[in-house]
């Protein structure tokens, strides 16, 4: 579920069919999908190229798909928001899906205002990275207590369960 433009995303949806995956994207007419490139070296690299344009159209079309969620889907919000979008879309979509759908399990992946924003929905699984973390809060942390001191406060604020990813230290 979600948007796909161009070669790129009719192979994306063409990989994930393949690989048994039931697909409901919305199809956008103009753009690609985009594709991020991670260059590993002595300093890593990243190249994340534009993606398509989403316009309001297609934005009420995926509101409409996610009004057909059920009970026990789970939906899954991560990385960043594309230009084209509303910087508070994953707090917009919360918002409405939780007037339709109070047992929805929700996930977010996101940074900083992105993240807080959707705390006061309480969504079920949140996924800062340490880095992330300390950001929030304008502190660097340095050990796991401190971590998991701050991971609670973001469950203070609403989040029912914080994972801290830790890079190459795992999670």
């Amino acid at each position: 579920l979600g948007f796909v433009a161009g070669f790129t995303g009719k192979a994306l949806e063409n990989q994930l069919q393949t690989m048994g995956v039931d697909t409901d994207f919305i199809h956008l007419p103009e753009g690609m999908t985009r594709i991020n490139v991670k260059l590993k070296a002595d300093c890593e690299s990243e190249i994340n190229a534009q993606g398509p344009k989403i316009g309001f159209e297609q934005l009420e079309m995926l509101f409409e798909r996610l009004e057909r969620l059920e009970e026990g889907d789970v939906l899954v919000l991560a990385g960043s928001i594309p230009r084209s979008l509303p910087s508070d879309i994953y707090e917009n979509i919360l918002e409405r899906i939780s007037l339709h759908k109070s047992s929805l399990v929700a996930a977010v992946d996101a940074t900083k205002e992105l993240l807080c924003n959707v705390l006061k929905y309480h969504p079920f699984l949140i996924k800062p990275n340490h880095i992330e973390l300390g950001e929030i809060f304008g502190v660097q942390l340095h050990t796991e207590e401190q971590i998991r001191e701050y991971a609670g406060r973001l469950q203070q604020m609403g989040a029912r369960n914080v994972l801290i990813s830790m890079a190459g230290d795992g999670a």
